[in-house]
Parts: C-alpha cells; structure tokens; sequence
C-alpha cells in the first residue's frame, strides 16, 4: 500500500516507506510564524500535510509529525512591541487562534509542537557547531553568519547556481544583512545569531558572542534535528519556503552534524489564488477562517476548497467554488444516508470505528484509495468518489456495507466530514444517535417515538430539519 509522492529535490515521484529498522516515518512540517491570524493561504499548505499524514496512516505507516511554532523572528518582536505586550503574551494569543483554527479544520495536531524560543539553547548548540568546524564566523557586533561559499552544494535542493545569483551580504546603507528573508534572487552569509539592538525590547537571550537572539532559519534545523534526528524521512512546507529557507536549512544541518542526506523527501504545495488575484494585505484578500465563517460558510467547506486542487498547482479560491463545496457535500451526505440504509447502518455508525471491521474492504472506492496514493491527487480521487455516487445500480447489503467502509476511510484520509451542523459545529455521538433513532422511527412510521425523541433533541438543545431524501441537525 505505498504512498508514492513527487520530491523536489529529484524532481521525481517517489515511494514514501519506512527506514529498515525503523518504527516511524518522520515528518517535519514548517508551520506558522505567530504574530496575526493564519489565512487560508497558510491552511492550503497546512491541509494538503494533513491529507498527506492521513494517508500515510491508512496506508499503514506509523508517523511522527513534527510541525514547529515560530514566536521569535522580526515580525514576533514587532508584533509584540506594537502591542505593548511581553513577547509570550502576544504570540501565545495568536497561538491559540491558530489551534482553534486548526480543531474546526479537521486538522489533525502534530505529535510534537516545538516552539523557537523554547528551542534557543539547541539553536544556540548548532550555531557553535557551526562556527567550530568553519562555516560560520563572529562579526564584530556579536551576530554569527553562515559563510555560504563554505558549502559546496549549496542551492542543490532548487537546482540553482550558486555562482550565477545575486549576493547581498550588505545592505543599500552598507550594514551587515541581518534580515529574516530576503528574496529569491538573492543570497547572503545569513543571520544564525543577531546581535542584541535597541529595536529588540527585552527579547534576547545569552550566548558566548553576547546577548541576541537567533535568525530565522536556524529554529527548524534544530528542531528537527531534537525531535527527529539529523537525517529523517520528508520535509514539507509551502513552496514560498523552498528557498532560501529550505536551502538554508539543508546547508546549516548537514555542514553541522557533518551527514549529508537531512531530509530524505522534500514536500512542497503551490500558490493559493484569490479570485484570479495573488493574495495581498493592499488587495483585501487575505481572508481567515474566521471571516469566511462569518459569510456564512463552515470549516469543513473550506477544508473541502482548499484540498479540491492538486497540491502541485496553484489553486484559485472563490466564492463560487465555496458554493460548490457545500453542494458536493450535500449531495454526498444524502447518497451516504441511502447507502447505510441499504448497509443496515445508521449515521452514529459511520462516524465509529465499527464502519472499518473490515480493514481490507474498501468496495466500489478502491479505485479512489489508489488515485490518492499516486501523488496525493486529490481532485482525481474526489471525481472517483462522485463517479460512485453517480451510479445507478442497485447494490446489495454485503456490497453496501464494503462501500461504508471504503467511503469511511476516503473521507478520513480527506478529513472531509459528513453529518455536521450547517453552521459547521461539531455533532456530539449522542446527538447523531438521536437524530438516526428519529429518522428511523419515521421511516416505520412510529411517529410517536418520533416525537419523542424529537422533544430529547429540543431538550438537547438541537433541532432536526427532514428533507424528502434525509435530514439536517442543526443547535438550536
């Protein structure tokens, strides 16, 4: 059951397996830098990892997923400073908002959340290592830079000559370029340490080249390097992040631990679209979760969108295609109602493991399990599903209750969702439960039990809206 998935740095599709003699399949994933809300830009990137380790875990790989927390970089510390709040203040808040964000996303939490300030004395241990064996050296102000020209391979990860791009170890005032990203035709002897400035507040922190804090790409070389090693199996991020701040990590990691090989696959999603527009504060489109909610549409919708394009092209979101989400969903959430009807299943047994007895059994969505494996296509998975959906023919109970199971496990590794509120809140179990013992007892036309367990619903705090083909829970 492999998992085959495009690499950047081979520019080839790859079998995802297991180390000989290891338990757990590595995952580092570059996640969000905590000084304002994540947009659905970042959740394109966030969601299509989800997917990944979803599959990953149908397939049968055990995976270890480290996604890191960014709370010390020039944005943190400007953001903090702004709002007259200490560091740790400013970025806990918005680290909550990013984890509630996540929760009503269907995004499974990473097995290990480091933070970058927790993190300093591991950056602060690679940094010496650095400067011990040759590939970095102290300015006079106390920050340490990273001699890029000290490795050979440097550029290797996106195929670009060194020699060929622009330098910019100073900037246009003559000072030392100490910035946290420059952009892409560029390249430096970048910042591992900066030098404690006035600018800086009271975020710094000790080291032996005096008072600072660190660069920006040196907190996932040392985290990854704490929590999975100095080699491990995928690294993934949005493509924005594929240089320099990949590069720059493949650089400092290897030339530090001395081991070539730091990430054995490279994972990387495309560009988010708005409307045909690139996505920008002047243009209005940087839209959160939050607002999208409050134009009347769920997590789960989004999810839906943002996974819907193949995550090697650019997608372009709209409104429309949000429209279109809701319409897929629906209709699949009332195919699924018919089809455990026929299973002899009820809601509450499609959200419990009881659907997947049989792990082999995947019925008519086979087809779709293998789409999915082949480079994480999404959208060729999705019509398979719809082809199913769309057939005619009558099926029987055994042939129903193989196709529940296959469905269920798509749509987990999807992390798509059916039979939750409109307003996109969680059903509780009893809930679904309730809303399936009603519906069943109006079927057999026990309208007196139907009554009554409609009253426990009210009483529950729920209501439930019967269509011709099925029904809507929604909190009262």
């Amino acid at each position: 059951m492999a998992v085959f998935l495009h690499d950047t740095m081979s520019r080839e599709k790859r079998p995802l397996l297991l180390k000989p003699g290891h338990e757990t399949f590595g995952m580092y994933c570059c996640g969000p830098t905590v000084y304002g809300p994540a947009h659905i830009g970042n959740f394109r990137t966030f969601a299509v990892q989800d997917v990944l380790r979803r599959t990953l875990e149908i397939a049968g790989l055990q995976v270890k997923h480290v996604r890191n927390i960014t709370d010390v970089d020039d944005k943190t510390i400007r953001g903090a400073q702004a709002a007259g709040q200490t560091l740790a203040e400013f970025t806990q808040g918005w680290t909550d908002k990013f984890h509630a964000d996540c929760l009503a996303l269907g995004l499974l939490p990473p097995h290990v959340e480091p933070s970058a300030v927790v993190h300093i004395p591991q950056q602060v241990a690679m940094i010496k290592s650095l400067v011990d064996r040759g590939h970095a050296y102290v300015a006079k102000d106390g920050s340490v830079y990273f001699k890029v020209c000290s490795c050979p391979d440097y550029g290797k990860l996106n195929h670009i000559d060194f020699s060929k791009l622009q330098t910019q170890a100073e900037n246009s005032a003559g000072e030392a370029n100490d910035a946290d990203e420059y952009e892409r035709e560029s390249a430096s002897d970048f910042a591992l340490w900066k030098s404690r400035k006035p600018e800086d507040g009271a975020n710094f922190w000790p080291s032996p080249w005096g008072e600072g804090r660190p660069g920006w790409h040196i907190e996932c070389s040392a985290m990854s390097l704490a929590h999975l090693g100095a080699t491990f199996d995928l690294h993934g991020g949005g493509i924005d992040l594929c240089f320099p701040h990949h590069e720059n990590e493949i650089a400092q990691s290897e030339c530090a631990t001395g081991v070539k090989g730091f990430a054995a696959h490279w994972f990387h999603s495309a560009h988010l679209m708005v409307e045909g527009e690139k996505m920008s504060k002047s243009k209005g489109n940087l839209y959160t979760l939050s607002q999208l909610v409050d134009k009347g549409f769920t997590a789960n919708e989004l999810r839906y969108t943002l996974i819907s394009g193949h995550y090697r092209s650019s997608l372009n979101f709209t409104f429309a295609g949000l429209e279109s989400a809701r319409s897929a969903i629906a209709k699949l959430e009332r195919w699924t109602d018919r089809l455990l009807a026929v299973a002899g299943f009820s809601r509450a047994d499609f959200v419990a493991p009881a659907v997947q007895e049989v792990q082999t059994a995947w019925g008519r969505f086979a087809p779709a399990w293998e789409i999915l494996q082949e480079d994480l296509n999404v959208p060729g998975c999705l019509g398979q599903i719809f082809t199913v959906v769309g057939e005619k023919d009558e099926v029987s109970p055994h042939q129903a209750r193989e196709d529940v199971c296959g469905l269920a496990k798509i749509l987990y590794a999807l992390g798509i969702v059916l039979f939750v509120a409109k307003d996109g809140v969680a059903l509780p179990a009893t809930i679904v439960e309730l809303g399936a013992r009603r519906w069943a007892a109006k079927q057999a036309k026990d309208f007196a039990a139907a009554d009554r367990l409609r009253q426990e619903l009210t009483a529950a705090g729920w209501t439930m809206l019967d269509r011709k083909d099925g029904y809507d829970l929604r909190p009262l």
